[in-house]
């Protein structure tokens, strides 16, 4: 094999399949990684074929080099640079004109002309053209432009071959394109022939559903409460085996910790504290995941996102923002720092740190179990599991999810206005056609690439944060007099197996411990006023300074606190925690303060850290977290006064 890889850029527009063939090319061989200077995501991977080695770099989609863009500016300068030592242009058979006018763009390049970069056009999609009725005469399309053109279909290993080949063979080859000169739309008119066909007119008539101004926003709302109604029901099977089988393992590494000879409270911290914590993180967090990526993956394959962006444009242009911040929304509803990341998309840089401020504003998975569990029990027929709780659910979590699309609308508004005034960019977005799914890669890609990814993320914070709430709710305040703090033993409290296995502890003064303040309760207490203020109570405002690592633990945070167990304690019976809720105050009200706090207060750690990184700036990243916090605390107090008054 040849020792030195030959570089491959792979360019195109976007949604022509770019990507799909990158992966298919490439497979589990590649990587990542932002460009210097700016933040636009490139991907590069490698793959071998007939003994040689090839780098193939796949460059952001474009419509043109225009250098408008940070795409654009990426892809021309990457692409003038001299670094691709074959250019690999992807256009759509089902259109071609643009396609070619992006190739003409590329072959007007000063480098690619004088050394003659070899250039392949892959004229992908061919199928889609085929069942429009659209037929390509690709000997006339290569005899004209003089390169290799390869018909492909990117999900057919057959397709992937002649690319390769086709790549092989213009590596060999010397091009000269001092000569060439055509026209994209006479050339595209000549050769891609159109018979009559009923897929256009179909989509048109769906494009006047999904995008109409009155159609198009019932759609929404209806795709929204049926994506959060199936998340809903379909979760909690899976979710309690999930949890069966972690918690299962509780009372075996108890045990095995105890035969190591082990003191008891670090059987305790580590068992009851940083493991049950990780497992309440993944059994609460990985079902809902599992079932929402994937739908809101295939909305995506299917070409409806796009549309809903463009629907969302009115609004958004109205707040001085852009259409394509509705896209990033829809992605914090995975996570937040998935939605922030995303925000790259937009080209403006101060629309693109609009969408990185207002995204905590959207709830992310982590707080749908609080706000699940809180309408469930106060809101839609107590604790009943029927279909009637689940559709009233559904419907009272849609609300809420309207009302923080309205928050970020007014913020992005305020923002725009204020700290960061300007001209809103234009916005440039394609409707792709309506495809066939392909399941196969929608399970792997929301599963791999988004589920697990943010799995990882709140499980890595996750643990820690077990540890810090175990020594929160167990280290007690004593005084000067008494050695200041002291660990009190939690045997009882942590379960039946530690309790059984190890003694209680005997010192002298543990009956003054059991009757000390935790260091929990002491803030609780600090909080108290704050909390009654707006219709909370201290142990809620301290459950959610708690569970900042990751939100998921928020309510098992306030039912520890008022059992005094010193661990997370299960609430799986939910008639049982409504009883326990109501019986520290707990009414509607207070239900209604929760999910309001829920809805719009700090971001979670993992997206701190990534707006640090985005933004590169503490200002920034200090203010993404005071706007929702504010306006959670100014709506909570609001409505707790409206509710006293009425």
């Amino acid at each position: 094999m040849n020792e030195s890889p030959i570089t491959v850029a792979l360019a195109g527009n976007p949604n022509v399949g770019k990507s799909t063939i990158f992966n298919g090319l490439t497979g589990m061989h590649q990587h990542t990684a932002n460009w210097a200077g700016v933040t636009v995501s490139a991907a590069e991977g490698s793959y071998s074929y007939m003994e040689q080695e090839y780098r193939l770099i796949d460059l952001p989609g474009i419509y043109s080099l225009s250098c408008h863009s940070d795409e654009e500016r990426v892809s021309e300068s990457f692409l003038s640079s001299g670094k691709a030592q074959v250019i690999a242009v992807v256009c759509d058979a089902t259109c071609l004109e643009r396609g070619l006018r992006l190739l003409k763009q590329i072959l007007g390049l000063e480098t690619v002309k004088d050394q003659g970069v070899p250039l392949v056009l892959c004229v992908n999609l061919c199928d889609e053209a085929s069942c429009r009725g659209i037929s390509i005469d690709f000997a006339l399309l290569e005899d004209v432009l003089q390169i290799p053109v390869v018909p492909c279909c990117a999900h057919k290993a057959a397709s992937l071959d002649d690319v390769k080949a086709a790549i092989a063979s213009a590596a060999k080859r010397t091009f000269s394109y001092d000569c060439l000169d055509y026209s994209p739309k006479k050339l595209a008119a000549e050769t891609a022939v159109y018979s009559r066909g009923h897929f256009r007119p179909l989509e048109a008539r769906l494009d006047r559903i999904f995008t109409g101004p009155v159609t198009g926003v019932c759609v929404l709302l209806l795709l929204l409460f049926f994506l959060f109604w199936l998340t809903m029901a379909g979760a909690n099977y899976p979710s309690q085996l999930l949890w069966d089988a972690l918690f299962g393992l509780e009372k075996h590494l108890a045990a095995g910790l105890v035969t190591l000879a082990a003191p008891e409270w670090l059987i305790s911290c580590l068992v009851y504290g940083v493991y049950r914590v990780l497992a309440w993180v993944i059994s609460v967090m990985l079902p809902p995941m599992a079932i929402f990526f994937p739908l809101f993956t295939l909305l995506e394959d299917l070409g409806y996102l796009p549309r809903a962006a463009f629907l969302m444009d009115r609004g958004f242009a109205r707040c001085r923002s852009c259409g394509k911040q509705c896209l990033t929304m829809a992605m914090g509803l995975g996570c937040n720092a998935a939605g922030v990341t995303g925000c790259r998309i937009m080209d403006s840089p101060r629309e693109r740190l609009i969408g990185i401020l207002t995204n905590a504003f959207i709830p992310c998975n982590g707080r749908f179990p609080t706000l699940f569990t809180l309408i469930t029990l106060f809101f839609a027929a107590g604790a009943a599991k029927t279909a009637a709780s689940s559709v009233t659910s559904a419907l009272c979590l849609t609300a809420a999810i309207l009302t923080a699309v309205f928050s970020t609308l007014l913020f992005s508004w305020l923002l725009s206005v204020t700290v960061l005034k300007g001209i809103p960019s234009s916005f440039t977005l394609e409707l792709p056609p309506y495809r066939r799914p392909q399941i196969r890669k929608v399970l792997v890609r929301s599963v791999l690439d988004r589920t697990l990814c943010v799995l990882g993320r709140a499980a890595a914070v996750a643990a820690p944060a077990g540890l810090v709430i175990w020594l929160m709710a167990n280290v007690c305040w004593m005084g000067p007099q008494a050695g200041w703090f002291a660990l009190r033993s939690s045997a009882a409290a942590a379960g039946e197996t530690l309790a059984a296995a190890v003694p209680a502890l005997t010192a002298t003064g543990q009956e003054a411990v059991s009757s000390a303040p935790s260091l929990l309760s002491l803030i609780a207490g600090f909080l108290e006023p704050l909390g009654q203020l707006m219709g909370l109570d201290g142990i809620i405002l301290t459950a959610f300074l708690l569970g900042f690592p990751a939100n998921e633990i928020v309510l098992p945070i306030i039912l520890m606190a008022y059992l005094q167990t010193g661990t997370l304690t299960d609430m799986s019976d939910l008639t049982a925690l409504k009883t326990i809720l109501v019986s520290h105050g707990w009414t509607w009200q207070t239900a209604l303060s929760m999910i309001v706090f829920s809805l719009f207060h700090w971001p979670c750690s993992t997206t701190v850290l990534t707006i640090k990184k985005e933004t590169g700036s503490l200002k920034w990243t200090a203010l993404s977290i005071l706007l929702p916090t504010a306006w959670g605390v100014l709506l909570c107090i609001m409505l707790h006064g409206c509710l006293r008054w009425l």
